[in-house]
Order: C-alpha cells, then sequence, then structure tokens
C-alpha cells in the first residue's frame, strides 16, 4: 500500500445559494491523494465553529494508478456569515493518538455563501478551491522550511519573536455533594489520560532541557478538584492502578531551571475549583487561588506561580483587585479581547463569531499592523504589535486604579496548536508571517518584544496526545535550534528580561477563549436561553446568589460555625464552571441546587437565629449585571445575519440578602453627572431544580443615547446594610 505525501485535486463548489431560512445545502467535496489517506478529515469553519467530516462521512477509492479519489459528505447547515472554510487535511497515520505532527497534510478551499438571487461570486471567489489544492502542492509540512533564513534587524536591534507553551488539566467534581463520587464511566475518563496526568509534560520540559534551550519550558494549570480525585485514585488503586506514584515525575521535573533560574515547569496560579471568575465574588476569588497554591505546594513541591491561568481563559477587568489581593502579578488573557479593545479594530463581521466590540470597550489607539494569517484558520486580523504583555487597569466606583499584567495567549496560532503540534500548525510558516509583519511595519520594540502563549487542554485532542508532547516537541526543538528569529521562553524568564512599563495601563475587554462559543464578552455560553421564559443558567445563577449570601453572611457572623468549612466547601465546588457549560443535561444543570439545598440543610437554623437577633451586618450579594441587548443601538444577532439592535437597553441582576431587601438601584454615571435609577424586582427567579433558596431577579431600563457611561448596582437590606457591585461600562447610542 502506498501511504499519500501530497493532494493532487481539489474540487468542491465555489458558491452555494441560501435557502430562506438561512441554511446551505448539502454538497460534497472531492479531492485526489497521490496514495491512501490512513485517516482523511475535513474540518468546516462557520461564523467561529468548527465541524469535523471524517469516519463514514469520507469515502475513497483506488483508480489502478495509485491514485485516491475522496469524496467527503458534508451536510446542511446554518452560517451566519458569508463564506464556510474547509480545511481538508490527511494523516499518514490511522491512529492519530499516535501520529507525529509530520503524519498531518493539510490544504484549504473556500465556499462563498449567496442569498437567493444575488449575483454570483467572483472570478477570484471561483478560484478559490483551485487555490487550496496549489497551496497542497507546495509541500507546506516542511518544519525546517525557513532553516536558513536569518533574523532582521529593526531600531538597531535583532528583531525575535517569544512565544510560551500552556497545557491545562482539569476534571471537575461529577457530584458536588459528593467529591467521591466513582463508577465505570469516571475511571474510563481518568485511565485513558492516564499518560497526561502523569509524565507527558515532564517528557517535553526535559526535552526542551536537553535540547540546550536556555530560557524554554512550558506553564501548566491543574484544578484542584482533578488532583484530588487522583490523589484518591492512588489510593484506591482505581483505574488499574496507573495512578500509583502519578505526581513522582512532576515533583522531580518541577526542579528543573532556566538559564535565569526560573522553573522550567510553571504550575500556573488557578482556581482550586475551576470558577468562572468573572462571574462569582471577591473573596471566592481569593480563596480558591490561595487554597489552590497550597495544594500545588503539597503535591508537587514546588511553589505556585505568580502568573494566573483563569478558568476558560475568562477575564474581566473587574477581577483585578481579587487577583492583586491573592498575590497574582500576571494573568493570561485571549489576545482578541485586546485586539478588539483598539479603537479602529477592523471587525471581521458574523465569520468573527462574536457581535462588533461595544465601544464604551474600545478605548486603546489604533494600531496600523493588522495581519490577516493564512495556512490556519483565523476569522479576524491580529496585531503583532500587541502581542506582548502590558499592564491593564480596572477603576472601581471610588476611582481607585487597580492594575496587573495580562500576558496574550494568542487565539488563532493556539487553536491550531492544540491540534497536535508540527502537521497541524505549521510553526515556522505561520509564525513566519507574523514574523514579517513586525520586519515590514517596523513594529519592533527591543525593550518589549512580542510574546504570547500558546494554550491548549493537555488532556484532549491533539494537543492533549502522547505524540504532541514527545514527537512533536523534538521537532519544535529542532527547529527552533536552527531558526534564531524565534524563541521558546517561559513567562517568568520573559518578564524578568523584558518588563513591562507599568505606567502604560491598557484596558482589555471581558470574555473567554475561543471554544466557549468564541468566548463573547457577555460570557453567553454560561447564560444560554437568557431570552426564555426558563433558563438553566440563569436558575443556577439565582440559586448560587442566594446560597453564596448565606455562606457569606454566616461566616462574617459567626465564623467558628461547625457546619461552615463543610458550607464553604459545597459554595466553591457549586461555583464550578462546567456545571452551566452542558446547558439542557438535568445531571449538569441541578449540580448548583443540589450543592445550595444540602449547605442550606446545615445552616438554616444557625442563619433563621442571627437573621430574628438583627445580627446581620453584611450587605446584600449582587451578582454581575448584563445587559440585553448587549450592545444598545448597535448591532444583534439575526438569522444568518446581523440585524440593526434596539437603543433601549436593559440591565438585569440577581441580588440577595438573608434579611430581606428594601432598595436596589442602579447608579449610572455619564458626562451630566451621577443619577440613580430605581430597579423592578420580578421576585425569585422561578425554579425548576427543587431550589430551598434562590435570589431575587431585577432589572431596569437604561437611557436612550446616553453614550459612554459607567454604571454599578447599589443594594440595601431591612437591616440598614448597604452593599455595592463593581464599576461597569457600556456605549448607549
Amino acid at each position: 500500500m502506498s501511504i499519500f505525501g501530497r493532494f493532487l485535486d481539489i474540487n468542491c463548489p465555489s458558491r452555494l445559494v441560501l435557502a430562506a431560512d438561512g441554511r446551505y445545502p448539502a454538497f460534497r467535496v472531492e479531492f485526489v491523494a497521490d496514495g491512501e489517506i490512513p485517516f482523511p478529515q475535513v474540518i468546516l469553519r462557520a461564523s467561529g465553529r468548527e465541524t469535523l467530516i471524517n469516519h463514514a462521512a469520507i469515502l475513497g477509492v483506488e483508480d489502478g494508478s495509485g491514485r485516491w479519489h475522496y469524496q467527503a459528505r458534508i451536510p446542511a447547515g446554518s452560517a451566519a456569515g458569508e463564506r464556510l472554510e474547509l480545511q481538508i487535511e490527511g494523516c499518514r497515520r490511522a491512529e492519530i493518538q499516535q501520529a507525529g505532527g509530520g503524519d498531518w497534510i493539510k490544504t484549504f478551499a473556500e465556499v462563498r455563501l449567496e442569498r437567493a438571487g444575488a449575483e454570483a461570486g467572483s472570478a477570484d471567489q471561483r478560484g478559490s478551491a483551485a487555490e487550496g489544492a496549489a497551496l497542497a502542492a507546495t509541500g507546506q509540512r516542511s518544519a525546517g522550511a525557513r532553516a536558513e533564513i536569518q533574523p532582521a534587524h529593526g531600531n538597531g536591534a535583532e528583531v525575535k519573536v517569544y512565544f510560551g507553551i500552556h497545557k491545562h488539566m482539569h476534571q471537575p467534581y461529577y457530584d458536588t455533594t459528593n467529591p467521591d463520587h466513582w463508577d465505570g464511566e469516571k475511571d474510563e475518563i481518568f485511565g485513558s489520560r492516564a499518560g497526561n496526568y502523569t509524565d507527558f509534560v515532564p517528557a517535553a520540559v526535559r526535552q526542551y532541557r536537553d535540547g540546550g534551550l536556555a530560557h524554554a519550558g512550558l506553564s501548566t494549570s491543574w484544578s484542584g478538584t482533578l488532583i484530588e480525585q487522583l490523589e484518591r485514585c492512588a489510593e484506591l488503586g482505581r483505574c488499574g492502578g496507573r495512578f500509583s506514584g502519578w505526581n513522582r515525575a512532576l515533583r522531580e521535573m518541577a526542579e528543573a531551571r532556566t538559564a535565569l533560574g526560573n522553573p522550567r515547569l510553571a504550575f500556573s496560579a488557578f482556581g482550586f475549583y475551576h470558577p468562572l471568575m468573572p462571574l462569582i465574588p471577591h473573596r471566592d476569588i481569593v480563596r480558591n487561588i490561595r487554597w489552590h497554591r497550597e495544594l500545588i505546594e503539597r503535591v508537587f513541591g514546588a511553589e505556585a506561580s505568580r502568573v494566573l491561568f483563569p478558568p476558560e481563559t475568562a477575564f474581566h477587568v473587574r477581577m483585578i483587585p481579587a487577583l492583586v489581593e491573592a498575590g497574582v502579578e500576571a494573568v493570561i488573557v485571549d489576545s482578541i479581547h485586546r485586539f478588539r479593545a483598539c479603537q479602529d479594530y477592523p471587525y471581521a463581521g458574523i465569520e468573527e463569531g462574536m457581535l462588533p466590540p461595544n465601544p464604551a470597550d474600545q478605548v486603546n489607539p489604533p494600531v496600523d499592523d493588522w495581519l490577516q494569517l493564512h495556512n490556519i484558520w483565523a476569522a479576524s486580523k491580529i496585531s503583532p504589535r500587541l502581542l506582548r504583555p502590558e499592564y491593564v487597569g480596572y477603576e472601581d466606583v471610588e476611582g481607585q486604579l487597580h492594575k496587573l499584567i495580562a500576558i496574550p495567549a494568542e487565539r488563532y496560532i493556539g487553536n491550531e496548536d492544540a491540534r497536535g503540534g508540527f502537521g497541524a500548525l505549521q510553526y515556522p510558516d505561520v509564525l513566519g508571517q507574523l514574523y514579517q509583519r513586525i520586519v515590514d511595519t517596523g513594529g519592533f520594540d527591543p525593550k518589549h518584544p512580542p510574546f504570547f502563549l500558546l494554550h491548549s487542554d493537555g488532556d484532549n485532542h491533539g494537543g492533549g496526545a502522547d505524540s504532541y508532547y514527545h514527537h512533536n516537541t523534538a521537532q519544535l526543538v529542532a527547529w527552533l535550534k536552527r531558526d534564531p528569529r524565534f524563541e521558546l521562553t517561559t513567562a517568568e524568564d520573559y518578564l524578568q528580561r523584558f518588563p513591562p512599563d507599568p505606567e502604560q495601563v491598557v484596558h482589555i475587554e471581558p470574555g473567554a477563549w475561543a471554544g466557549a462559543d468564541n468566548g463573547d464578552p457577555q460570557f453567553m455560553k454560561w447564560f444560554s436561553r437568557y431570552d426564555q421564559s426558563y433558563s438553566p443558567d440563569l436558575n443556577s445563577w439565582a440559586v448560587l446568589t442566594a446560597f453564596q449570601d448565606l455562606v457569606h453572611t454566616l461566616e462574617d457572623s459567626a465564623p467558628e460555625h461547625p457546619a461552615l468549612a463543610e458550607a464553604v466547601r459545597l459554595l466553591l465546588t457549586a461555583e464550578t464552571s462546567c456545571y452551566w457549560y452542558w446547558t439542557g443535561q438535568s445531571e449538569w444543570d441541578r449540580q448548583v441546587t443540589n450543592a445550595a439545598n444540602l449547605g442550606h440543610g446545615r445552616l438554616k437554623a444557625e442563619l433563621d437565629v442571627l437573621v430574628a437577633a438583627g445580627r446581620d451586618r453584611r450587605g446584600p450579594t449582587i451578582f454581575p449585571p448584563w445587559i440585553v441587548p448587549e450592545n444598545p443601538g448597535g448591532k444583534r444577532w439575526g438569522q444568518g445575519c446581523l440585524l440593526d439592535a434596539p437603543r433601549a437597553g436593559v440591565v438585569h441582576s440577581f441580588v440577595a440578602d438573608c434579611s430581606g431587601l428594601t432598595r436596589v438601584e442602579l447608579v449610572l454615571r455619564d458626562e451630566a453627572g451621577e443619577r440613580r435609577l430605581p430597579m423592578r424586582d420580578h421576585g425569585p427567579y422561578p425554579t425548576q431544580t427543587g431550589a430551598a433558596l434562590t435570589a431575587n431577579y431585577f432589572t431596569a431600563e437604561l437611557p436612550v443615547g446616553a453614550g459612554d457611561v459607567r454604571y454599578y448596582l447599589e443594594a440595601e437590606d431591612r437591616c440598614g446594610n448597604v452593599r455595592g457591585g463593581s464599576l461597569e461600562r457600556v456605549y448607549l447610542a
């Protein structure tokens, strides 16, 4: 059998006409290879989402001359944009988990989407499939394609691009009320990741060290829930005893040091229970990070890094005060939210998968080095100049500025690296495009050169495969030793060599990573069905807000209560972001309620006594507000398009207090000064999970045409305790 080495021809429709409901018809992609492809695959990308077509959906036959002809059946679907992007690829090994990066070969094509009655696509559009085939013929899988290129010079200094790699490891508790819950499914989930949770990461770092890369290392985030379950696996012999001594290699490699004496294996600061930090209270952020730091020191014998990888890469500037209090010095953020916070950002339309940025977030100066990456899925342009650590700030209600360093995780390059390293991502070619743009625009700053992270799950898909940590890493090291334009470095080494200017403080738009419904600024992945009469996600937030108020109130008044420790653990467990991720599955939708009900039963009697005696000294608990429509007077989602959004916006929130509420107000600040708007109390949010407690649901209409405003919520309980929320921003057109 002759295994293929390249694609010879790609054939797919140049355009498709959308039906009245915005759906495109099913179609076929045909491609020819010079040999049999053990694992052919087509990746369909539309509106920031991916669909994999493989296995039985692709048929192949040999034509007698050694060539293989393949047909992939692409199902009908809907897309919000004007094109479908196709990545046609083949793995030279059928066992893709064992495949190295050099085993993957890929090419690209594009299908234009047109409304009925629209003019046919241009000649340029019709030629996209042929261009994709031409790319395949260039042999783009050579890791050393640019080995002889010498670094250019900018501003009198050698131009160099620095980057790092981050791997994230997490498993939630599958039962909030019983951390020791275990069954055959969990045994399979953990057992299939034995290498990921033991020696894969140390194997990669060892190659950096032995390859002579002076500053190279790898950062990794491990949730406390994963670590505690691995410890029980080791203790009880679960997964066939595979996790006996599971942390030995990790502890040993934690002692390896870079040329500057920093750890080559950095255990990132993290939230113990994997919470969505932008949506939980200050004290719970701090406690999550501190508990996690203590666990890292005990289990791995290493001090946790002062660089935080926030769960889901979810960041909002209102987190900064809590992060600073917890000892965090730098936070990893998704690069697109820095790009979108620029004036004159080149919004890519609905293909970007997010609405246009809200003008209130676009306060940073414009840049002129926007780059459209090729040979990689990139739904919008990136700015190489902005791929570097910077100070980011948050101004609170009192006008105090809080700041720390933000480190960009490059969205599109990191996403491709997550598919398996070399082969999935052509490092020299893709990073070379970024390098060349820096040279061409003269945007190199030797005091603050480019640095970004490629981050992905360390135990899922190609980025978690054995081949990524071994074969891919070997090729990566060999390439970097030949190509002086690029350097792999740890964040700690970079920050020590090139500290950002603390006087230059920027703003970053809120948001998460691409895998969370594109990580929009409103975190709508965790607000599913918010526009319906009942939302499982909103139910969980309302229940959680009431539970937070219950626990925090008792904690402030009776910190020695014997049931408080268990209640705090139940609360932090309930804040795990995963319980919102799989909306519509009752097992997950009930997890927050289950924890809250158990905690309520443990604390209710003591809390009733406290309230009856008038000893409640804590103000109401306020859930971070959200606005509908997201961009009043801007754009909103339509069926396969963007529509004009109503100019009238509505603020929504949950508020809870054990002693009851007397008022909840929206405090609005604009050019005319400060004004207070009473919020409408809709009563307790209707629960369908049997919750014993839930917060009240409040709304307030925003004034039309107020422009760039700041606002916060303030609430008072029946004991006279007043509490304010975080300072938010929005543009009201």
